[in-house]
């Protein structure tokens, strides 16, 4: 890539895709003003607008090229594999050298922060990739068993401390003393292998 087109952004080839966008977004408004100006500073103002324009296609012309022999199925099946070893370093740095993020980056970047036992981290990339697809019934079940997770680590701590509501009075406490504890209890325990099988075992899975 001519570093000259990023020099006119006036910005690095490590730049994201988002700050190139960003940068290219406010310089044409800039261009676009000037343009209109009297005299040599109009005619520049245009000039600059059509190398602005080249520059950003063809930057972001090489990055969709390159991009296609770092994403798609095989790299994420790599990734899946690493984070199934628990080798999470070289997963977390596969996935930082990717330039387009879709749906499956986002849900694998997911399931590193889990392990990682970051669970409002993972929420978010979970949610950003139910955005992006929808229809992934993988990303539905891994976002509720992380939710049914979370509420079961909740009860859990509810139960060895009964005056955690901070209120004075223990917390369930008839529900505790009744017959449904037991069954309450399977019922999360079973939740939370469920989660830990779907991340663990599926991350892979498209």
């Amino acid at each position: 890539m001519n570093k000259e087109f990023y020099d006119l952004l006036g910005l690095t080839e490590d730049a994201t895709d988002e700050e190139i966008k960003e940068r290219y977004t406010e310089l044409k408004k800039k261009y676009n003003e000037d343009r209109w100006l009297d005299g040599e500073a109009g005619n520049e103002a245009a000039r600059m607008l059509g190398k602005l324009d080249a520059a950003y296609t063809e930057i972001m012309a090489e990055r969709r090229e390159k991009s296609k022999t770092t994403d798609g199925p095989g790299i994420y099946q790599e990734i899946a594999s690493l984070l199934k070893e628990n080798n999470l370093a070289e997963a977390q740095a596969k996935l930082d050298a990717f330039n387009e993020r879709g749906a499956e980056w986002h849900y694998l970047q997911a399931v590193v922060f889990y392990k990682k036992n970051w669970s409002n981290e993972s929420r978010k990339q979970l949610e950003i990739a139910m955005q992006m697809d929808p229809d992934n019934n993988k990303y539905r079940d891994a976002y509720g068993k992380l939710n049914a997770k979370n509420d079961y680590q909740k009860q859990s701590a509810q139960a060895q401390d009964p005056y955690a509501s901070g209120n004075g009075a223990p917390v369930n406490d008839g529900e505790q003393m009744g017959g449904n504890a037991c069954t309450e209890c399977i019922s999360c325990c079973y939740t939370y292998l469920c989660v830990n099988c779907l991340f663990n075992l599926c991350c892979g899975c498209r």
